[in-house]
């Protein structure tokens, strides 16, 4: 009860790869050098291996909304129409983005907890002929919510828009077939299913969206994704690489490969299922219940109860850090997240822990009976007659 080791339990920064945290330690390297290019080098291609896709990959020292803002800014002419998907505090930043480079956007706006259908896509690119893009998460994080990003991109591929994905907590936790769904960027970030910590993002970009930057006349000085893309391609930066972070991207990198990127997505499922099973059992409610996501669960908090007094509980009691809801969520829901370099070993703690915080705040359960229900998904998938 007297130590706490820290624990990082939310949708991003997630926990690290220790051995990538090592080979920060080796960033004193000039990022002009052949050293460091060969690292560069073997990043963008480990990246187009672990994408599954032969499409330039840009890599780019930002969060991944620095990313999202380059797509537009890149690919765009001001006043082109486009299609805007908000289903959570993600997609609202894709409104905004989209609106302050002067873009017409047409907002499919959905409650938070719903998704945006591929019917509400082709409704509303049937009423606004001409659209340049349509935007949208793969993976809402505010909400816990996952879009059907193949059917809204098959929808999309009659038409000459193009279909801009944020990935970045879609990526290591549902499958994202970049060239057979026709996905034309797709956006991530370093802290997520990478294992690394923040300040790097990435595109994928198909030639169908290089065509869009040649006309693209909005203004573009450092995030430029075609200056970004020929220096990438001879292991160089346009401007100061983040070094230590590259050195540990190549590191996470080699370990996706090793354990393969279907069996990273196919992890954080199985610790969704678990979890969503262990809140059923303890008589909790997903906030997102028809499209449920596995990068992150969202879950309600019980009746009378501020969600605040579950995340407190985690940080006070066991030194853990999860995540609360965001905006007008706060207070509603509590989230764990999944992607990238979590175990069941973690869940079981995890859901062990929320029993008692939840007995601690006046919800009774009877204890060990969500930490059951995870121990029968990992005993179902790991072949174990429970």
């Amino acid at each position: 009860m007297h130590i706490k080791k820290q624990r990082l339990l939310t949708p991003g920064p997630t926990p690290l790869y220790p051995p990538a945290l090592h080979a920060m330690m080796a960033s004193d390297l000039h990022h002009r050098t052949e050293d460091f290019r060969k690292v560069y080098q073997a990043c963008v291609t480990d990246l187009k291996e672990v994408l599954g896709t032969s499409y330039d990959v840009v890599p780019l020292v930002a969060s991944g909304s620095g990313a999202m803002e380059a797509s537009v800014s890149n690919l765009f002419s001001k006043g082109d129409k486009v299609i805007v998907c908000v289903a959570g505090k993600f997609g609202e930043r894709w409104e905004g983005i989209t609106k302050a480079y002067g873009l017409d956007s047409v907002v499919l706006r959905v409650e938070y907890g719903q998704v945006v259908t591929p019917a509400q896509v082709k409704e509303a690119l049937a009423a606004n002929p001409g659209t340049k893009g349509v935007f949208i998460q793969a993976s809402e994080t505010s909400t816990g919510a996952s879009h059907d990003i193949e059917s809204i991109a098959k929808a999309v591929a009659a038409t000459d828009a193009i279909r801009v994905v944020d990935g970045i907590t879609g990526i290591g936790t549902q499958p994202l077939k970049i060239e057979e769904w026709g996905i034309d960027v797709l956006i991530g970030g370093s802290q997520k299913a990478f294992m690394i910590p923040p300040g790097l993002a990435f595109l994928s970009i198909s030639p169908k969206a290089w065509k869009r930057a040649d006309a693209s006349d909005l203004p573009k000085y450092y995030f430029n994704l075609k200056k970004e893309a020929k220096n990438a391609a001879a292991g160089e930066s346009s401007w100061t690489p983040a070094t230590s972070l590259m050195l540990a991207l190549a590191k996470a990198l080699e370990y996706i490969k090793s354990i393969g990127p279907d069996k990273l997505i196919e992890n954080a499922q199985l610790l969704a299922k678990a979890t969503q099973a262990a809140a059923a059992e303890l008589g909790l409610e997903l906030f997102s219940k028809d499209s449920p996501g596995a990068a992150v669960t969202a879950i309600k908090a019980p009746a009378g109860m501020d969600s605040g007094a579950i995340v407190k509980g985690y940080k006070q009691r066991f030194g853990a850090i999860i995540a609360n809801g965001q905006g007008t969520m706060k207070g509603q829901i509590f989230r764990i997240a999944h992607l990238g370099y979590f175990d069941f070993a973690d869940m079981f703690a995890v859901i062990a822990a929320l029993e008692l915080i939840l007995i601690a705040n006046g919800h009774k359960v009877k204890l060990g009976s969500g930490v059951a229900a995870v121990q029968r998904v990992y005993a179902e998938a790991a072949g174990i007659q429970a």
